[in-house]
């Protein structure tokens, strides 16, 4: 799967917010957008126009893209696979995006972002039902047990990330015990997810 090779943090700026795709970076004043709040380019920092409705919808639908880390063949595969599904359509989308591996990975706490939490995913460091998956984009359901494979629970890098997030809180539809080992427990509900999202613009965007 093709995917963004380039600086994540001009997407940050781009979009005007932060995206948190750097990790503990993206809580200092190396911030890329603390340090240069306008967009990328020439003339970014030319006084900005106002956006059309259209604008406006694209806007968020790249930020959500960027949020989760994907490009654009795959995002429209998960918005027709929401649209089939019975309920809203946005908050369908939302739910699908979230119940990716490498954002259930990131919500667990044991990467400091979802770029991080891709590459370990790649790397084969996790077990869906004891099950080696090295598939960012899988999928899980109510159910599924998530936990680190054998080999990679001493590693150091996952002790720090654990403690440093120790006191995230992990969504409800998610349990995790002292172990480690993490349960789908339900399907995530809109309010489970906190970013900054206002589905019904891509909704309204991809209804054109």
């Amino acid at each position: 799967m093709a995917r963004y090779t380039g600086a994540v943090c001009r997407l940050c700026r781009r979009e005007g917010q932060k995206l948190f795709l750097k990790g503990d970076r993206c809580y200092t004043d190396k911030c890329a957008v603390e340090r240069r709040s306008y967009a990328p380019g020439m003339h970014g920092n030319a006084r900005n126009k106002k956006l059309s409705e259209y604008g406006i919808q694209m806007r968020e639908k790249q930020k959500v893209k960027r949020y989760y880390g994907m490009l654009e063949s795959q995002f429209a595969d998960y918005f027709e696979m929401a649209n089939k599904k019975a309920g809203m359509t946005g908050e369908n989308l939302l739910t699908i995006l979230e119940t990716r591996l490498d954002n259930v990975v990131y919500r667990l706490g044991f990467a400091m972002s979802r770029p991080e939490a891709r590459q370990l995913v790649r790397h084969g460091h996790f077990t869906v039902n004891g099950k080696k998956v090295n598939i960012p984009s899988y999928l899980v359901k109510t159910g599924d047990v998530i936990e680190l494979k054998e080999g990679s629970r001493s590693l150091d890098k996952f002790k720090g990330a654990l403690e440093a997030n120790a006191s995230r809180v992990v969504p409800k539809w998610l349990e995790m015990d002292k172990n480690n080992v993490a349960k789908v427990v339900a399907e995530p509900a809109r309010e489970d997810i906190d970013l900054p999202i206002e589905e019904h613009l891509i909704v309204e965007l991809y209804s054109k």
